[in-house]
């Protein structure tokens, strides 16, 4: 029957200011390890940013469907459902206070309506979205504002697994929290969560929310832009994913310029070297790389004298270990400059830049050719289609059944034989795309809405 009281006690005890006002040294009078000072500086540069869409609901299912409006008489028109206010909440950093330049993910502003972004001193502003880049999930907003704190900026590639970092967003909507942790890996790929993929991985805690938030070294300067978590429980397991800045920065500079990024291709087919590979091209045990299995006519890595059976081993002098690494090495850079490629041809080495071209010669053309198809790749066959070559798992065009490998033989209703053909069907209309498919010598048509 005393509890109450003794906790009341307890609580009253540890309150005191005598307890509050913990020493900053030891019992050496040698200084404790903080963090505090950094995070002062960094902190206001974080903000919580507020999405909000508006939603119709339908009607009723079945009333999507022509075929039962025909066959009821039902009116062609759908009668409107009410409408629904969603909101969602995630993260952002300011990397130019002069101008009010914010990025966060593209993921975070999605089909928002209007865009709030709050800053830690409890200012709210309505931001302006200059523009995105879905392949790499990178999102810059603008909002109009003074005594802004911005955050520098750091080489993301001088990073090293075990270097400290610091995750700071806002998990859960609580607002700011700040986390810590190392870098675990380096270069992660493969993941299916975006297009160009070579994440940072963290075990500093990312949770729903920290989409959108830096990731800073030790310095307060910002390293990655925290993205995505593999939680299998529903939250943070201590895997946890950030998009580099350097590749960041790379799309931030485009939309800056441009306003849309203009991301292109050198026209070749590649894939992983497995331990089979390594011993039919005759390559040492251990060696790594990227293998060109296509080069494809009059394309920027024809033109540059790229051969089938190159191995490509670094981009632009980092070393490349697998696939997703070497796209998302060229994904980077403009349409127009060049890319310097060091390959192993019949055992020796050789440097190649290659101009990086708009694609349209090449494989590897993104989704981008059509709302519905955002998060799919491609790659002309000659004279037979076009083979998807990425799928993103959450992307609708896999929700409708397209799969990685698939030819598409049609679209629309029109025959394909190569991304003009294709181009120029998906043309036709820009609420549904009808594909007609090879699936491993047997024909299906879908539907993607």
């Amino acid at each position: 029957m005393y509890r109450p009281l003794l906790g009341l006690l307890l609580a009253l005890t540890l309150t005191t200011p005598t307890q509050a006002a913990l020493p900053w040294s030891d019992s050496q009078a040698q200084p404790l390890p903080t963090l505090a000072p950094m995070l002062e500086r960094v902190n206001p540069a974080v903000v919580n940013i507020a999405t909000y869409s508006t939603q119709q609901q339908a009607y009723n299912p079945l009333m999507n469907d022509p075929f039962f409006r025909y066959f009821f008489n039902a009116p062609q028109q759908q009668p409107r459902g009410p409408q629904r206010r969603q909101q969602s909440a995630g993260s952002g950093v300011i990397i130019d206070a002069d101008k009010g330049l914010v990025v966060t993910n593209h993921h975070v502003i999605k089909n928002a309506d209007d865009i709030q972004v709050a800053l830690v001193d409890g200012r709210q502003f309505k931001a302006k979205l200059m523009g995105s880049d879905p392949d790499l999930d990178i999102a810059l907003l603008e909002i109009d504002a003074d005594r802004l704190t911005e955050i520098p900026l750091a080489d993301s590639d001088a990073l090293r697994v075990g270097d400290f970092v610091v995750a700071i967003g806002n998990p859960f909507g609580l607002g700011q929290t700040v986390t810590t942790g190392i870098v675990s890996a380096l270069g992660r790929s493969g993941l299916g969560i975006e297009g160009y993929e070579n994440f940072i991985q963290t075990d500093a805690s990312i949770n729903p929310g920290n989409s959108g938030g830096a990731l800073v070294n030790l310095k307060g300067e910002l390293v990655g832009i925290n993205t995505a978590i593999i939680a299998p429980a529903g939250g943070n397991v201590g895997i946890g994913f950030a998009i580099p800045t350097n590749m960041a920065n790379a799309s931030i500079k485009q939309i800056r310029d441009h306003g849309e990024v203009r991301r292109g291709t050198i026209g070749v087919g590649i894939q992983d070297i497995t331990p089979d590979l390594q011993r039919a091209f005759g390559l040492e045990n251990g060696q790594q790389g990227v293998l060109i299995t296509q080069v494809y006519p009059d394309s920027p890595a024809d033109k540059a004298g790229l051969e089938n059976g190159d191995i490509i081993i670094a981009v632009d002098g980092r070393n490349t270990t697998n696939v997703g690494q070497v796209r998302s090495a060229i994904g980077v850079v403009e349409r127009g400059e060049k890319v310097k490629l060091t390959l192993l041809r019949n055992g020796k080495k050789r440097d190649v830049k290659v101009t990086v071209g708009d694609g349209q010669s090449g494989g590897g053309l993104p989704g981008n050719l059509h709302p519905l198809l955002e998060g799919a790749e491609f790659e002309p066959v000659q004279g037979e289609g076009v083979r998807v070559t990425q799928l993103k798992p959450t992307s609708k065009a896999a929700y409708a059944g397209l799969r990685p490998g698939d030819l598409i033989i049609g679209a629309n209703r029109r025959r394909v034989t190569d991304m003009a053909s294709f181009n120029a069907a998906l043309a036709k209309d820009r609420d549904a795309v009808l594909l007609h498919i090879n699936r491993s010598g047997y024909g299906l048509y879908l539907v993607i809405r």
